[in-house]
């Protein structure tokens, strides 16, 4: 109950963090650099898992996927970590890894459940070969199934571009303004 409960909220909590995260960091421009960085690569993993993702009631292996099965949430826990970083500020890096990890790891356990049940079988191969969070160094199974740009769009994933270009823009902003 309470799992599922995080997995309906966690948006709405990481928009509340937001708003403390924009209180109390204290960015440098060097802590904007690195932090942006890292970000943007979570971004690209997120925009190519997006273009990957059929969501549908068939298991997606391709692209990301045949190296974890989380790759949206491992593309957002590097965003995190480039956010963390900008900050400035060590214990508001630390509380928003402690949020995340909190939130999206039994987010990911209830999402496997819920997959297993749907899938089975086929769910349970691939959970036993591939990662639930951190990658695999070689793809499960190769696939001829490429990136597709529509399902990116579809999939709306040029948000989060959109939101990690706003969100860069007011740190440089408080950084300018409170640097």
């Amino acid at each position: 109950m309470l799992l599922k409960l995080l997995q309906r909220l966690r948006v709405f909590l990481g928009f509340i963090f937001a708003v403390v995260y924009v209180i109390f960091a204290r960015p440098g421009l060097a802590s904007i650099v690195a932090g942006f960085v890292i970000a943007l690569a979570g971004l690209a993993l997120r925009a190519w898992a997006c273009g990957h993702l059929r969501k549908e009631r068939s298991l997606d292996i391709t692209g990301p996927y045949a190296y974890m099965r989380n790759p949206l949430y491992f593309g957002s826990f590097l965003i995190a970590i480039g956010f963390a970083a900008a900050s400035g500020v060590w214990w508001l890096a630390i509380l928003s890894l402690i949020l995340f990890l909190s939130i999206y790891l039994p987010v990911m356990y209830v999402e496997a459940e819920e997959l297993e049940e749907v899938l089975g079988e086929e769910y349970r191969e691939y959970a036993a070969a591939v990662p639930l969070f951190f990658p695999r160094l070689k793809p499960w199974k190769k696939s001829e199934r490429g990136f597709d740009f529509q399902l990116y769009l579809k999939n709306g994933e040029y948000n989060a571009a959109l939101g990690l270009l706003a969100a860069s823009v007011v740190l440089t902003v408080k950084a300018f303004i409170f640097g």
